[in-house]
């Protein structure tokens, strides 16, 4: 849904300089495999393992379809992105590891992609809000169309021990009601002129603009979420920095 007629909550500004006013929009993501979250399409016919998990109490079991040779995010998260193309199905892992033939991650969740169901609450997924991640990536196929129709993703460096819908799960670090809780949803100024952007950075602003972004995990502030894909234009992209956490 669109958010651009919801009330702004009371200490909107308190919970932004929390963020970070002056924290630069940057895009995680780029035309190389560096950055961003990559998704994997499987189907009936790839394998399945039993994973091992560290947070097995909030993980779904399983069994999760992994390709020989998964593309997995770089760096420490390792998320792993799996859709099922003949059931319909979204497999999420985080700090997916293979183990000679087995595979262990931090936590794991199954989504139903035919259906709004959410977590169990208090429960985590492959991300700290409980939430899944695959919705929230900015794609470069609806870049391309002209819009994206759904809120995005991202992330912020501390967060309150707290939730709001659609959230179902917290890893914050402190009570202070001036912080980020998981879920929060911070949307771009309709007053900001999107003059002067390229038309990859400008769909993305528009989004921003009428859908907002979902605060999903934590780390750096302003953090946007997306696939890696060789066809973004960097130059544009990098044109996001030109706003702050006060637009």
């Amino acid at each position: 849904q669109r958010v651009t007629g919801l009330p702004v909550i009371r200490n909107s500004r308190q919970i932004l300089e929390s963020i970070g006013l002056g924290s630069h929009l940057h895009p995680d993501f780029s035309n190389h495999g560096a950055y961003g979250i990559p998704i994997n399409i499987v189907n009936s016919r790839t394998p399945r393992y039993r994973v091992a998990f560290q947070y097995r109490a909030e993980s779904d079991p399983g069994p999760y379809p992994i390709p020989a040779k998964p593309k997995i995010e770089r760096g420490s998260d390792r998320h792993l992105i799996l859709v099922d193309s003949d059931t319909c199905r979204l497999y999420e892992l985080y700090s997916a590891k293979r183990v000679g033939t087995k595979w262990t991650a931090g936590s794991g969740a199954i989504w139903n992609l035919a259906s709004n169901a959410l977590r169990p609450v208090g429960w985590t997924s492959a991300d700290a809000a409980g939430l899944p991640i695959l919705p929230g990536l900015v794609r470069y196929d609806e870049v391309a169309r002209g819009a994206i129709l759904h809120a995005l993703r991202f992330t912020a460096p501390l967060t309150r021990r707290a939730f709001i819908y659609p959230a179902r799960h917290q890893a914050g670090a402190t009570n202070d009601p001036n912080a980020p809780p998981m879920g929060l949803r911070i949307r771009l100024k309709s007053s900001v002129s999107l003059a002067g952007f390229g038309p990859q950075a400008r769909t993305i602003l528009v989004a921003l603009r009428d859908y907002g972004m979902i605060l999903a995990d934590n780390g750096s502030p302003l953090y946007v979420s997306g696939v890696p894909d060789p066809r973004w234009n960097d130059d544009q992209l990098h044109q996001l920095a030109r706003l702050t956490a006060a637009d």
